[in-house]
């Protein structure tokens, strides 16, 4: 492609420290209206402060940074909104407000302009909303609360929200990590035209499938400085070199060999309108569930937990019936899981590594009521080294630590107990190759004595992990395929609802043995 000569943004010899640590060293980086830019650094390279220095959530401590030109230095999100910059964080959540209707987060932006409270009416509201919601073609209840939408419709919504601001510069931080491939390829759809219009687009994902899709250029961080710049198409293999510092280990491709049956359904309905369906999960191995956003996939998994009852069917964990009323009763009877928002619903604010990771059992490291800190110390290194958990200490608090380590130490909390089924609902969120090759490795290392379910919509995901996929679509489980010999076409032509060639019986239909 034909880039203009002359570069939206330039940074030269940008440098952030916090404290006594550089998080940033030297960063030269010129970005052209028109263009996709993909950067790319495993967790803690210094992704994200770049981009929040160039939406001004931070400012930079040395170097120079210009836009068309003229110096900068943002005090504000809001003032690098004004020079047309508009960032998409990797957590949605804090770009909403929580108990805001979907139409009031949607019109959030110019509701806090000057005057802005003049035209908040609700049938202006409604009305705004309704056009920006158009924009990416949003199909949600706009009086809905935001707080009633998983984490892919609040990822939307943001993405929507940026789009309105009509940018000059967006900046997304893994937009897709939680949208499946349908709505990514949506998302990239949107990225094209905008492209097409001239916005300089920088794009941040651990989905290497997302860059080659989009990426004119790809721009490596590793240890906050500059390691690399690779054209499109993008040499992958280089690539993840210039992140790692080394090479990727291949995919360990051994799988397990199904054990005794731990859980078991029998004509589950997950709703009055959803079809019926069997499932078995075996110990020893690790069944990957997928689907479409909106498929079912984590509905399924809470009924498994307890955060939901079944409309009809049975369900059964190691031969007795199994119908937990609670995450309390279920984690009790050795069902655990993860759930798909860590921040939110697995991390405390203001707690430490060590007290998360040990939270779920605390009487396991307690007695008379006191806990018994060296034990529980103990227990926390171990998993710390086994999962390869980069942290200044145990005492660390967690958001001092990068997405991969947090994903990291919410796996290591469930692995303290001797669970018979372990569900985790996308592991791999946010969390760059070496990290996400950890913790499958430890998956796979520790499941010997109990079934393992994880949720991941990204079929290249499901593919690396598991033992068997189960595809998932309106709320049923309609295919069971082993992973041996399967390939990424199929898949993704049976999430999508697509006629798949060839099929198999054990392929078709409800029952998943």
């Amino acid at each position: 492609m034909t880039l203009p000569t002359t570069a939206l943004i330039s940074a030269r010899s940008l440098a952030k420290a916090f404290g006594a640590s550089p998080v940033l060293q030297g960063i030269d980086l010129d970005l052209y209206p028109g263009e996709v830019v993909a950067l790319l650094g495993a967790n803690g390279a210094g992704k994200s402060t770049l981009v929040k220095i160039l939406a001004g959530s931070h400012g930079h401590d040395a170097g120079e940074l210009r836009v068309e030109g003229r110096a900068v230095h943002f005090a504000s999100p809001h003032a690098a909104r004004r020079a047309g910059i508009v960032a998409v964080h990797q957590h949605a959540d804090e770009a909403l407000v929580p108990g805001f209707s979907v139409a009031e987060n949607l019109v959030l932006d110019e509701l806090c302009q000057p005057g802005g409270a003049l035209w908040s009416d609700r049938k202006r509201v409604q009305q705004r909303a309704a056009q920006i919601a158009a924009g990416l073609d949003l199909q949600l209840p706009l009086n809905t609360s935001i707080d009633s939408l998983g984490s892919a419709e609040r990822q939307l919504v943001v993405l929507a929200r940026a789009l309105a601001l009509q940018p000059k510069l967006l900046v997304l931080d893994e937009p897709t990590a939680a949208l499946s491939v349908s709505e990514a390829e949506r998302l990239f759809s949107l990225i094209d035209g905008l492209r097409q219009r001239g916005v300089a687009i920088v794009y941040i994902s651990h989905r290497l499938s997302d860059l080659q899709r989009i990426a004119d250029r790809a721009i490596v961080l590793r240890d906050g400085r500059l390691a690399g710049e690779f054209p499109a198409p993008l040499d992958v293999p280089a690539a993840v070199l210039a992140m790692l510092g080394s090479a990727l280990a291949p995919v360990v491709e051994g799988r397990a060999e199904q054990g005794p049956v731990v859980l078991q359904g029998r004509d589950v309905q997950v709703s009055a309108h959803s079809k019926s369906f069997d499932l078995r999960l075996h110990q020893g191995e690790v069944v990957a569930l997928t689907g479409l956003l909106g498929a079912g996939k984590s509905e399924i998994a809470e009924l498994l937990f307890g955060l939901r009852q079944p409309h009809a069917g049975q369900l059964e964990l190691d031969g007795q019936p199994w119908a937990p009323n609670s995450p309390r009763q279920a984690i009790t009877g050795g069902v655990f899981m993860a759930a798909e928002d860590r921040g939110r619903d697995s991390l405390v604010p203001g707690f430490s590594l060590a007290q998360t990771l040990t939270l779920p059992f605390l009487s396991r490291f307690s007695r008379g009521g006191f806990i018994r800190a060296g034990v529980e110390r103990a227990a926390v290194a171990t998993q710390v080294e086994q999962l390869g958990i980069k942290c200044a200490g145990l005492d660390v608090a967690m958001d001092t630590l990068s997405g991969g380590n947090q994903q990291k130490v919410v796996l290591g909390r469930w692995l303290l107990g001797e669970g018979r089924l372990l569900i985790l609902d996308e592991p791999f969120q946010g969390v760059d190759i070496r990290a996400r090759r950890d913790i499958g490795a430890r998956l796979r290392a520790s499941a010997a004595q109990r079934a393992t379910l994880v949720i991941c919509a990204d079929p290249d995901e499901a593919l690396e992990i598991a033992d068997r996929i189960l595809v998932v679509r309106d709320f049923s489980v309609v295919a069971d395929y082993p992973r041996a010999g399967l390939q990424r076409a199929e898949l993704v032509a049976q999430i999508a609802g697509l006629s798949v060639t060839s099929p198999t019986p054990q392929r078709q239909g409800a029952a998943c043995a």
